[in-house]
């Protein structure tokens, strides 16, 4: 048996995350494996900037699931700016053959999708706040 049998064996397995959450995990995921290869140029300016983002976005995701209904919406706005200027970003890399166009349509199809679930989860939080003051 090796370390990681007896880990798995003696834990339980890890809790489903939001679809949102896992949505933008599986993103984040992608772009560290891009992250390490672009150039230099961008790599450490750009692309750390990429990569802050995206983690800001996960944690604004993160705080707004956990809060009562009342108190998500700033978080979920935060994210939406978040995802759109992870979006503008992204393009950026691609206009500069940094990211080739296959990455590129790999993320910013991810990213489009996480923008509408964002935009529903705000729109849902808005039409409740104003029936529930």
């Amino acid at each position: 048996m090796n370390e990681r049998t007896k880990f798995s064996e003696r834990d339980p397995p890890p809790k489903r995350l939001l679809p949102l959450l896992e949505r933008i995990k599986s993103a984040y995921l992608i772009w560290h494996g891009y992250h390490s290869i672009l150039p230099k140029t961008h790599r450490y300016s750009l692309g750390n900037r990429i990569d802050d983002l995206f983690i800001q976005t996960i944690e604004a995701i993160s705080a707004a699931a956990f809060l009562p209904r009342d108190e998500k919406l700033p978080y979920v706005r935060l994210a939406v700016r978040k995802t759109d200027v992870l979006k503008l970003l992204l393009m950026i890399l691609w206009e500069t053959d940094s990211l080739n166009a296959n990455k590129y349509i790999v993320l910013s199809e991810k990213m489009d999708e996480i923008g509408k679930m964002l935009g529903g989860w705000s729109g849902q939080l808005k039409k409740q706040n104003q029936a529930h003051p």
